[in-house]
């Protein structure tokens, strides 16, 4: 396992921490402290979720172009951290969308070029188990998140302010982190630095001038059948992929949680994903990256099938709770990582951040679109037939998308 995938998954970790225990109470917050309607908060979700679709080009060809991938990545976990005690002045839904809007920025100024980092130390025989090692580090920290939140909501006389500022203090950590021992040059596949020789570049050898990466480059890559196809398929699943927030707060309708036990849902997925995303990825890379990535998403149509089923109660039952969780993390780990796997074998070295962030930014984008849908769906119809009308969609997706899949789906890693 290449030390660049362990470091960066060590940052990831610790920014996970301080975003997880964030997204975990700001459901409840807003819907609850502030009082908005599933529309509103469907548009500042989708502005969670979206804007950052906006930036990832930017931050992918910004990376690409200078060579920096880790400048470009410490820029965007900077601007992240600096959002989290902006929340603690901020009480009005236009402020906070304003903040939520600059947080998730930093997130896509910072991706692309980080997945191009792991994915160029990366053998190409082992990009899944790779990518699944990272989203495994990464979930680490989405697992401790939610439960640093839980304690911290338990106990602080602050409540959510108090969870807001221990997320700040969290983020400056993996700030640090990536500028102290993150290197600029990041030996490739294969390389050993030594003293006489120094190490090489992220950016291979035979790569392009920097004046061949150009945005124009970049959106060329499109012409190529088998990120073109990728790229639809990942934006039309996204299309009807509903966001954790909704599924987290129909879940929580359901089972009648207190508030305080809001933040440990979270917690489920997370543990499912941490413990199936090294096999998933691993399982990509020897069955085929596409396969695996389709099978996530039948697996959270499932989910939504469990959310929708009829019961004798008024409420889910605690063990149909659970497995909806499991079906929802076992979804990321077969497609988080394994997506930009697939990506990454069909983009060349020099445009690898620019690749990823296209199709970063695609689902992103589609995502954001969903949210916004979902939420006028909630206000208009109710969660239930919402959610129903979702699932229909993604079903319809899933069939789209298995006719449409990639041209190299039959070779194995693909």
């Amino acid at each position: 396992m290449p030390g660049t995938v362990l470091v960066l998954g060590t940052v990831s970790l610790i920014t996970d921490v301080s975003s997880e225990m964030l997204t975990a109470v700001l459901p409840l917050y807003l819907v609850t402290e502030l009082g908005l309607s599933p529309l509103g908060f469907g548009l500042l979700d989708g502005v969670y979720n979206g804007v950052s679709a906006l930036v990832r080009l930017v931050g992918g060809h910004l990376a690409d172009r200078g060579r920096r991938y880790k400048a470009a990545a410490a820029v965007g976990y900077g601007l992240s951290a600096l959002c989290k005690p902006a929340l603690l002045v901020v009480h009005s839904v236009p402020l906070i969308g304003l903040v939520l809007a600059a947080d998730r920025t930093g997130k896509g100024l910072r991706t692309a070029p980080r997945d191009a980092m792991i994915s160029l130390a990366s053998p190409p025989d082992a990009q899944g188990r790779c990518f699944g090692v990272h989203r495994a580090m990464d979930t680490t920290g989405a697992l401790l998140g939610p439960i640093a939140a839980f304690f911290v909501l338990g106990v602080a006389s602050g409540g959510y302010d108090a969870v807001f500022t221990l997320s700040f203090c969290v983020a400056v950590t993996g700030v640090l982190v990536l500028l102290l021992f993150v290197p600029r040059r990041i030996p490739e596949p294969g390389s050993a630095p030594t003293q006489e020789s120094p190490a090489p570049s992220l950016a291979p050898a035979s790569a392009a001038p920097a004046s061949a990466v150009s945005l124009r480059a970049a959106f060329g890559l499109l012409r190529g059948p088998e990120l073109r196809r990728l790229m639809l398929c990942a934006l039309l699943l996204g299309l009807a992929t509903v966001s954790d927030a909704f599924l987290y707060l129909l879940l929580q309708r359901r089972l009648s949680l207190p508030p305080q036990w809001f933040p440990l849902l979270p917690l489920v997925t997370a543990g499912a994903f941490l413990l199936l995303a090294v096999p998933l990825g691993q399982a990509a890379d020897r069955f085929g990256r596409w396969r695996v990535f389709l099978s996530g998403h039948l697996g959270l149509l499932a989910a939504y099938g469990l959310v929708l089923a009829p019961t004798r109660g008024a409420a889910v039952p605690l063990a149909v709770a659970v497995a909806v969780l499991v079906l929802h993390g076992a979804f990321y780990a077969a497609t988080d990582g394994v997506l930009m796997a697939a990506a990454a074998g069909s983009t060349p070295p020099e445009l690898r951040s620019s690749g990823l962030a296209l199709v970063q930014t695609g689902q992103a984008g589609a995502r954001f679109v969903c949210s916004v849908l979902f939420g006028v769906a909630w206000t208009a119809w109710g969660d239930r037939a919402a959610l129903t009308v979702a699932a229909v969609a993604l079903a319809a997706c899933v069939a789209t998308t298995a006719v449409l899949r990639p041209l190299r789906t039959a070779e194995a890693g693909e």
